[in-house]
């Protein structure tokens, strides 16, 4: 399928997470967080296999206690995917899990408590060659600036943010990204924007608690969307009340959609009405749930009829347009007749067909 526009990213300096680069020509990584008790190392470690499996570029855990940091120590080794620390407040918990192996630390050095300590988890992470996260969010801002905008704003989130920058400047530490998250999308948005024009740390993005499956996946497709197509933007999360692995899934295809990474199937469905020869709907969902252990890119279209059928199966790599007969299509041309009866059997096989063997 022909790209009629590429997006122009915002420059940015490079950084790494364990060996995902962030920033710079890197392609934009994809994120999530488990949700289990890090404490229960076992669901730990199975729920971030899960999520390696389905894409995931890198993983946050959350250490909330000491028992959650050495927890981590035995998760860290067993799985290979980077794995960021979610830490608030204790400081030694954020010294403990650099020396455990954590690839990246999410802590706020503004919370975390008198300078010396600051200094601390800034000089481990320096000896530990990891990155730091600062997250700014819009629901736990700094008391004095609630009392200076009396309510949350860009404005807010932008000058708490650095804050947390001018400390880490002060200590001649550069390796870090930055975020700046709210519920409330033009909030995010603008507060992004003002960010992204005054520093050149990679940026985060993401909508925080955006929502059930349905209104979180849309509200971040509409906030990360208009920033990934403004070039803002180099690793995301999308928050959803909903099975970490839903958040891989939307997040790829957010940046499917702009043409800012091929990752899996791209799958061109018509939505379906009485024109339609085949069950559209069965055949998507279906063909969707067999092909989800596939990684490299394949563009698939099918449509339930010859109106926009054919037009739209000879653009992609594999095409199915309902008809009678209803016809399959390979790189633009006409390959066969298919029947209703073995549509999905034969569009898997087709598509398992067009990639390497060592990508199914």
């Amino acid at each position: 399928m022909k790209q009629i526009h590429k997006i122009k990213r915002r420059v940015s300096k490079q950084i790494f997470v364990g060996d995902v680069a962030i920033g710079g020509d890197a392609p934009i990584s994809v994120q999530t967080m488990t949700n289990t008790d890090t404490c229960d190392v076992d669901s730990t470690i199975s729920q971030i296999l899960s999520l390696e499996g389905a894409g995931a570029d890198m993983v946050r855990v959350s250490i909330p206690t000491m028992d959650a940091a050495e927890a981590f120590k035995k998760i860290k080794k067993s799985v290979n995917i980077p794995l960021i620390t979610d830490i608030h407040f204790d400081y030694k918990i954020a010294l403990k899990v650099a020396g455990y192996g954590a690839d990246c630390l999410r802590i706020n050095p503004g919370n975390i408590g008198k300078e010396n300590r600051i200094k601390e988890v800034v000089a481990s992470a320096k000896d530990n060659g990891i990155p730091i996260r600062v997250g700014v969010n819009a629901g736990s801002l700094e008391k004095d600036l609630q009392k200076k905008y009396t309510e949350p704003t860009p404005e807010a989130m932008v000058e708490s943010a650095f804050r947390h920058i001018d400390i880490l400047n002060k200590l001649n530490f550069d390796n870090f990204k930055i975020s700046l998250k709210a519920s409330e999308v033009f909030m995010t948005v603008f507060a992004y924007r003002q960010l992204a024009s005054q520093i050149d740390n990679p940026l985060h993005l993401g909508i925080t608690e955006a929502g059930s499956f349905r209104s979180g996946a849309v509200k971040s497709s509409i906030g990360m969307g208009l920033l990934l197509s403004e070039g803002i933007g180099d690793t995301i999360r999308v928050s959803l009340a909903s099975d970490p692995i839903d958040e891989v899934k939307v997040g790829f295809d957010i940046l499917k959609s702009l043409h800012l990474r091929k990752k899996g199937v791209n799958l061109i469905a018509c939505p379906s009405c009485s024109r339609q020869k085949f069950d559209v709907i069965s055949v998507v969902n279906e063909l969707e749930s067999r092909l989800e252990d596939i990684n490299e890119a394949i563009d698939v279209a099918v449509i339930g009829c010859v109106v926009n059928g054919p037009g739209e199966a000879k653009e992609v790599s594999v095409g199915l347009t309902g008809g009678s007969p209803n016809l399959l299509y390979i790189n633009g041309k006409t390959h066969s007749k298919v029947d209703n009866e073995s549509l999905v059997d034969t569009l898997e096989m087709q598509i398992r067909r067009k990639i390497p063997i060592s990508n199914v």
